[in-house]
Order: C-alpha cells, then structure tokens, then sequence
C-alpha cells in the first residue's frame, strides 16, 4: 500500500504541477503578461514544484534527510541521467550562455552548499546545517540569477523557457487548474514524504538514500520525459540549458525556502552527495570542449549514464544495503 501511495503521489505531484503552470500561465496571458515574463517566472518555477514541495512537507515533518536528498539527488539525476539519455538518443546542441554562465553558476551553487553546510569544518560549529541565514542568501543568488535570465531573455533569437501555446483557457477554468494543481502538489508532496519514510524504515535503508534516489529520480520525471522527447524528435538545443536551470533553482531556490522555513541538518556523509553534484558540473563543463564543441555527443551521453548507475550503487553500498 506505501508503494502505491507513493507511485500515486508522484502522479499528484507531476500533474499538480502541469496543471498549476498552465493555469497561471492562461490567467497571464488574459492580463497580457509579455512571454518571456512568464517563460522566466511560471513556467521556469513550475519545473521546481515538485522539488519545493516535496522539500516544504519535508522541513515542517523535520524528515530533514529527505529534503537534503531530493535536492541533491535531484540535480545528479538531471545532469547524469536526464541530460545522459536524451545525449544518447540524439547528440544535444548547448547555447554559449549555458556554457560560460549556467554550468559555471550551477557549479558556483554546489560550491556554496559545500561551503554553507559544512559549519563544523569552518567555524568549529556543534553541528553542521543549513541555517535560515544561508537561505535567506540563497534566495538572494536566486533574485540574481533571475535578473540574469531576464536580460538574457532580451537578447535576439532566445527560445528558453517558452510558455505552452494551448495554454489558453476562460478565466474559471484557469482558476480550476490552479486550485487543482495546488492540490495536488500538496497531497502529492504530503504522500511521497510519508511513503518514502516508511519504505525507509520497512526495508531499513537511510531516509537520505530514499530522498537520494526514489524521491529525487521521480521528482525529475518532468525534466527527464521533456529532454527524451525533444530528444527523439531531433529538437533539443534548448535541453541542456533548462536542464542546468533546473539545477540553479533546486540549490538556490528550492534549498532557500526549505532553510528559511526551518534550518536543515546536513550529515556529514552528504559531502559525498556534494561532491558528485560539483563534479557532475565539472564533467558537463568538460563535455563542451571535448569532441563536437558546445554539445553533449552520444557516447558522452552514455559514459554520464553509466556514472549515474554506478552512483546509486554506491548509494547501496554507503548504505551496507548490498
């Protein structure tokens, strides 16, 4: 019965979110909001809902573990997973701002994480957290890099973050979709936290390898089924740098509000989850100077599949589960 709670609200959550995005983005559209305003801000946050509120539900039951994990998990999925399929159905073109500003201020994030949460190591701290102080300084990195997508937005030919053409409904049944979709992104976050923690506990795994894996692989569906479809059709040259976005609002943003909500415990064994966040962005950094330049080629796409597999493995084993 847990699982199906959880495969249920993972549904919830996904299709909360669809729902929600596409009613705000009808309502903006009626108020002639311009479409890169909601690109920027709608439809960019509605690929973090699942994150934020699986990570909300997470501080305010002080499952802290799961809310670490989701984030971290999250953007490994993204980048070794998400962007290793859809580069190995088809070699994926990179725009020059993802190479020399997103993947770097991706990095720059994981960097600060290590940095933030590791208090023990820098001042001598009792205990190492993610305290509201540097959450609320997240949030601020936030507000830049919106600023920055912005002006990006501006500049000729950009097709990032484009809002649904069909998102174009009356005012009541936008309003339905919103409701709907907050709905189910509260009952879908609520269900995979407490389903996570007692698939946790009845298979006696930590609750951070549950938010490392289960949690974070389905709270990425949404970038994963976006990426392979654009993917197949030959029509990805935008992939990678919403994929990296993604990243950027899970650490700023995602992390930001969790922290300021209630200050996140991190365990020391996290670093390693950091660690692989900073070198999965090394890698993709790499990747654009290696073979065809500024794309992720076939077998790089592979070799980033293979990483993500022999990750979670290691999960298991850090674990003793294997």
């Amino acid at each position: 019965m847990v699982y199906l709670q959880l495969v249920v609200g993972l549904a919830l959550l996904i299709k909360g979110a669809e729902l929600l995005v596409n009613g705000a983005v009808s309502i903006a559209r009626r108020f002639q909001v311009p479409s890169i305003v909601i690109g920027l801000t709608i439809v960019a946050l509605g690929t973090s809902l699942p994150e934020l509120f699986v990570n909300i539900y997470a501080s305010l039951t002080d499952n802290s573990a799961i809310a670490v994990g989701n984030v971290l998990g999250s953007n490994i999925a993204n980048t070794l997973l998400v962007l290793g399929l859809a580069g190995a159905i088809s070699p994926l073109a990179v725009q020059r701002g993802t190479v020399w500003a997103e993947i770097p201020l991706s990095l720059l994030g994981g960097v600060m994480l290590a940095v933030a949460v590791n208090d023990m190591f820098f001042d001598g701290a009792p205990i190492n957290q993610l305290t509201r102080t540097d959450g609320l300084a997240f949030l601020g990195f936030f507000l830049i890099f919106s600023y920055y997508s912005y002006s990006l937005s501006q500049s000729k030919g950009n097709e990032r973050l484009t809002p649904p053409k069909e998102a174009r409904y009356t005012p009541l049944k936008s309003w339905i979709y919103m409701i709907l979709g907050m709905v189910g992104l509260g009952l879908g976050g609520d269900w995979i936290v407490e389903s996570a923690v007692h698939i946790a506990r009845e298979i006696q795994i930590s609750e951070d390898v549950i938010g490392l894996t289960i949690v974070a692989i389905g709270t990425s569906l949404p970038e994963l089924a976006t990426s392979a479809t654009a993917a197949w059709k030959g029509n990805a040259a935008i992939a990678v740098g919403n994929v990296v976005g993604s990243n950027i609002f899970n650490i700023f943003f995602v992390l930001g509000i969790s922290a300021s909500i209630k200050a996140l415990p991190f365990s020391i064994t996290n670093n390693v989850d950091i660690a692989v966040v900073i070198l999965s962005n090394v890698l993709l950094f790499i990747f654009m100077f290696v073979g065809k330049r500024r794309a992720i080629d076939r077998w790089e796409g592979v070799l980033m599949v293979i990483l993500y597999a022999a990750y979670i493995g290691s999960l298991f084993i850090r674990n003793g589960s294997l």
